[in-house]
């Protein structure tokens, strides 16, 4: 089964609900949107990824024959089953560039199709755009709080499962990250790929120089060496013993690694010891159970690390793993639609965002409108696909993640801050759009 064009990968309440279209010749056009009600305690901001994902998904995805057979086995009435096996995606789609910043009550996608195409979807584009979006906002936190630091996703080993690990290894270098661990987001994104080798190397050896020299013989182009497996200070001064065989061998010492310990402490003492031996090319890159606040205190403190492997917590979101999202039902058959339920109502028909900008390119307001009106500012939400087909090919990685670097540097200062800003970014909406909500209340009262 393929996960990237299953139609089986969905709540079986779309089904349900899809058959109950069908009998009733439900095929209007609808209009959802997909949005974040409200912002994490710890974020001031969001990062929209999982848009390419998203618009394969919707190229893609159909009913095989053994799936309809299955569901068949599963009380589903024929007729139905017989429609489903036709069944494609032949819908608009207006969406936010992947590496656009965006706030809550702000729609980052809007599908128009006819109701049970706009229906059958929602769960996976909720699935595809809320993971990498979370991913996405999870790391760019990490790209504040060490600027000019090379970035490295650690987070294999600890993610939710292969898909979870490779979309957050394309969430996080589309953020700013700089490469990953996972050999296969390297070969599927085009990121560049990057690691130096685990305890049991060195354990597996006599000695560590033992171990030093036989990885940089196998691996001389990727010399980084992992320096605490034993005693960190020690074996830095084991490597400097051993670096004139490695000059020998045209073997130049990358980095070394630390993963335990006082990062900054041994930080310092190791950048003594590589300087004193001229070793002064020698990065130091450090990994074990970090975070961006870790990131930003071991800078702080003028931590002379030069980059840093992030895992469990990135490809967790471990403070923040999961965001408020929703894809609602905005119109229907031409006519706006509202949800009013207790502290999760709606703004209803299909919208539009404006961003402001100040005098100095600074992001200062949204506006979220009715589409149609004409408000100053950068509309966010373009059209991306038209009848099921895209309207242009896939954008690049590099192209998202130079939006996202954009928007980053667009930030006021407050708004980087790892904790929460105390007034939160304006987000305002139009005047037409609160008497429509207003006219469909009163219609409803």
């Amino acid at each position: 089964m393929n996960l990237e064009s299953t139609l089986l990968l969905i709540d079986l309440y779309e089904l349900t609900m899809l058959q109950g279209y069908f009998y009733e010749g439900m095929n209007e056009t609808a209009v959802f949107e997909f949005f974040v009600r409200k912002l994490p305690k710890n974020r001031n901001f969001l990062i929209a990824a999982g848009l390419e994902q998203v618009l394969s998904f919707l190229e893609s995805a159909r009913f095989e024959t053994e799936e309809i057979n299955w569901l068949a086995s599963h009380g589903f009435r024929r007729e139905f089953l017989d429609w489903l096996r036709l069944f494609r995606f032949q819908g608009d789609v207006h969406a936010m560039p992947e590496g656009t910043l965006f706030f809550p009550e702000e729609p980052i996608l809007r599908v128009t199709a006819p109701i049970p195409q706009a229906q059958l979807f929602e769960s996976r584009i909720m699935n595809l755009l809320h993971f990498q979006t979370m991913i996405a906002s999870k790391a760019a936190r990490s790209v504040l709080a060490a600027p000019g630091k090379d970035l490295v996703d650690f987070g294999l080993r600890r993610a939710h499962g292969a898909e979870a690990a490779l979309y957050a290894a394309r969430a996080a270098f589309l953020a700013g990250f700089s490469a990953t661990s996972t050999v296969l987001a390297g070969r599927l994104f085009g990121i560049p790929v990057s690691g130096t080798m685990a305890h049991s190397f060195i354990q597996a050896h006599d000695s560590e120089e033992e171990a030093f020299l036989r990885f940089a013989e196998a691996n001389p182009d990727r010399a980084v060496f992992l320096v605490d497996t034993y005693d960190t200070e020690e074996a830095v001064r084991k490597l400097v013993a051993l670096a004139p065989r490695l000059k020998e061998r045209d073997i130049r010492p990358l980095a070394v690694r630390l993963d335990s310990g006082d990062l900054g402490a041994h930080a310092r003492h190791v950048r003594r010891i590589l300087d004193d031996a001229g070793l002064t090319g020698v990065g130091i890159f450090a990994s074990g159970n970090l975070s961006e606040a870790r990131l930003q205190e071991l800078v702080a403190a003028d931590a002379p690390i030069d980059g840093f492997g992030i895992g469990t917590s990135l490809d967790t979101s471990s403070d923040a793993p999961y965001l408020d999202c929703v894809y609602k039902l905005e119109e229907y058959a031409g006519k706006a639609r509202r949800k009013r339920s207790e502290g999760k109502a709606t703004w209803p028909g299909r919208k539009q965002v404006f961003r402001q900008h100040d005098s100095a390119g600074m992001v200062a307001s949204d506006l979220v409108a009715l589409d149609g009106e004409d408000h100053p500012g950068e509309p966010l939400l373009l059209p991306v696909m038209k009848g099921g087909a895209r309207l242009s090919p896939p954008e690049t990685l590099l192209a998202a993640r130079e939006r996202s670097a954009r928007g980053l540097a667009s930030l006021p200062e407050g708004l980087r801050s790892l904790i929460p800003v105390a007034s939160p970014y304006p987000v305002r909406f139009s005047a037409q759009l609160e008497e429509l909500r207003r006219s469909l209340d009163r219609a409803f009262a």
